[in-house]
């Protein structure tokens, strides 16, 4: 039977910890022998990171057990915090002290390298016999650049040092024969999607000897794969959209298949990969614009759809004997499958969803609306429930998400946070603003010394525009974002009456602040965003929602990891200070033993249902799953 409710308070099966369960967090996946292993972060672990494997009759165990944890913090984000041998050898850096360890079948972990100093190793790959790193050294003192070098690190634990001389590398990659070492390399204030240089060096006596940079240094070339001794594969962008190129040592590169979309994304982790060559030429490779699609490339360039359901945060993560594994989040899943390249079967090789049934999910709808920077670019998910409508002429009320990055991107997929609320009555619109990436440079440099101005300008007109077509109510219209995005979100609320909520998580509220105190890989990110220090100091006063702190007037609910070295605490706190000085509705939450990220179950569970009932308060719809909130 079909009731008549307000929206926002639609009964729904998808309660806040199945929501949290049913989105598992995925940590790089590789096949070892005849089985897939995969990292798998555990919410009710308090987020640690296991090393799972299937074996070839399906059984699931896990190969690293607690109170192991697999998570680098080189960058911070980390990433490539295990790889593992043919033989079934794990090798992982450990959270707690950021060593690379060394797990033997039937063994106990025993460490690879030395606990002296702050030295931190990410981005592990096993290539040719050997185990690569990225290493991460921070001065003692604390304040300068760390120094990052790429190492090779024996069985017995000697690491030694094959190239350096910029201030980041990544994505090393061995040749077959170990004679050259291809890597990426970039320096302060260019960020990796801004400019890097592809840099192939000839090893002697154990290092490299020599290097060129095959890639112009004015693009952001990502992902060298050697196809063999003499052949090498990587991403670039010299049109304006990351592609596939070949180049044969001493010749020029040429592209492989060149199309309007991007092969390529954001280097934030060190373990992403969005292409895997599969024999004879051919390659399996992503392609975004907008939602992510899977395609065989053949070895003439000919482009082949794979039918794989996967359309957001896709991440291509290993390759072997005609099958590729590839992780990321299709309606209604997150998981890692394998592709059969030649029959093109797909199998879900670990997952988690929402076990409601699809009729629960809404279809994502692509949206593009005219903004006062060019077309903005977002994905529409409305109200849905099998048993329930509202009232006629009753407007649905709208959350509008905004993602961090500011350079990421969302693929439009319903997932069970966006069902958890959907399923209430209250939409959602993800929307990728100027700045994101998935729609080629022009589109995120968009954002170029404009953060503050083009993202809230793109995030006010999708939700004007959406209204406009009588899609939302223009009264109850609430802002959501972390990180970056809650920057927009605070930006929005002082800039703006568009919105009457908010909902920042770690947030940032101070540009200066963020400049002074964020770690080294964005030490330099906010140069591009609004400008060099001390010259653009003026505009960092104007674009902070701190210096316009008098400007809030919309409900906003505060939630803050205690832990986060990204976006520190005080961030949150001064805006929650500058709220309670103006008698600003508000509440602020401080979740002991997070970090950048919320990756603890409890943590979850509670921001989801905070969320919820914050928005019920505000927009006076009852919800009487969750516990009520009181505003300060």
């Amino acid at each position: 039977m079909v009731v008549t409710l307000p929206y926002g308070s639609w009964p729904s099966p998808l309660s806040a910890s199945a929501a949290a369960a049913s989105a598992p967090r995925f940590e790089g996946a590789a096949f070892v022998g005849d089985e897939v292993w995969w990292g798998e972060s555990i919410a009710a672990e308090g987020g640690r990171t296991a090393v799972r494997r299937r074996s070839g009759a399906g059984e699931v165990a896990d190969v690293l057990p607690a109170p192991w944890n697999a998570r680098s913090r080189v960058h911070e984000y980390g990433g490539g915090a295990w790889t593992a041998d043919p033989g079934g050898r794990l090798f992982f850096v450990e959270k707690a002290d950021q060593r690379i360890w060394a797990l033997q079948p039937g063994a106990e972990p025993v460490p690879l390298t030395s606990d002296a100093g702050d030295v931190r190793y990410g981005g592990l790959r096993w290539q040719a016999g050997t185990l690569l790193a990225v290493r991460e050294e921070h001065a003692e003192a604390g304040g300068s650049t760390p120094r990052r070098s790429i190492v090779s690190v024996s069985p017995e634990g000697q690491v030694r040092e094959l190239a350096a001389g910029s201030d980041f590398v990544a994505q090393p990659a061995l040749s077959p024969d170990g004679r050259h070492l291809a890597w990426i390399a970039w320096n302060h204030p260019d960020m990796p999607w801004d400019r890097t240089e592809l840099r192939v060096g000839r090893i002697g006596d154990g290092a490299v000897a020599e290097w060129t940079v095959v890639s112009s240094g004015a693009t952001a070339a990502l992902q060298p794969e050697w196809e063999d001794e003499r052949t090498l594969l990587y991403v670039d962008d010299p049109s304006g959209r990351w592609n596939v190129f070949r180049v044969t040592l001493g010749s020029d590169p040429v592209v492989v298949s060149a199309a309007p979309a991007d092969t390529g994304g954001p280097l934030w982790v060190l373990g992403s990969r969005w292409y895997a060559p599969v024999g004879d030429g051919r390659l399996v490779a992503l392609r975004t614009q907008g939602s992510d699609e899977a395609v065989v490339l053949d070895a003439d360039g000919t482009a082949h759809a794979l039918d794989v359901p996967v359309r957001s945060r896709a991440l291509i993560e290993d390759a072997a004997r005609g099958h590729v594994l590839i992780s990321g989040s299709a309606p209604g899943v997150t998981g890692i499958w394998s592709v059969d390249v030649a029959s093109g079967a797909v199998e879900l090789v670990r997952g988690g969803g929402f076990e409601g049934g699809t009729h629960w999910l809404p279809d994502g709808r692509a949206v593009t609306f005219a903004g006062p920077h060019g077309p903005v670019h977002a994905f529409d998910f409305p109200p849905t429930h099998p048993d329930a409508v509202a009232p006629d002429g009753e407007l649905p009320p709208y959350l509008v998400w905004v993602h961090g990055g500011p350079t990421a991107h969302v693929g439009g997929v319903a997932d069970a946070k966006i069902a958890y609320f959907t399923s209430r009555g209250i939409g959602v619109l993800d929307v990728n603003y100027g700045g994101s990436t998935g729609y080629g440079r022009d589109y995120r440099e968009r954002l170029r010394g404009q953060w503050g101005v083009v993202d809230v300008d793109d995030v006010v007109a999708a939700a004007s525009g959406l209204v406009a077509e009588g899609g939302a109510d223009p009264a109850r219209l609430a802002i959501e974002g972390g990180s970056a995005g809650g920057w927009t979100v605070l930006a929005a609320l002082v800039a703006s009456d568009v919105f009457a909520a908010g909902v920042s998580r770690y947030g940032v509220g101070d540009a200066r602040a963020l400049a002074a105190d964020t770690h080294d890989f964005e030490a330099r990110y906010l140069d591009g965003l609004i400008g060099p220090l001390p010259e653009a100091e003026e505009l960092y006063l104007q674009r902070s929602p701190l210096g316009r702190a008098d400007r809030f007037r919309a409900p906003l609910l505060l939630l803050q990891g205690a832990e986060d070295a990204v976006v520190p605490p005080a961030q949150s706190e001064a805006i929650r200070s500058a709220l309670a000085s103006r008698g600003v509705p508000h509440a602020y939450v401080l979740y002991e033993g997070e970090g950048h990220g919320f990756r603890r179950a409890e943590t979850i569970v509670h921001a989801l249902e905070t969320e919820l009932a914050f928005l019920g308060r505000v927009f006076g719809f009852e919800t009487p799953d969750v516990p009520a909130i009181d505003l300060d």
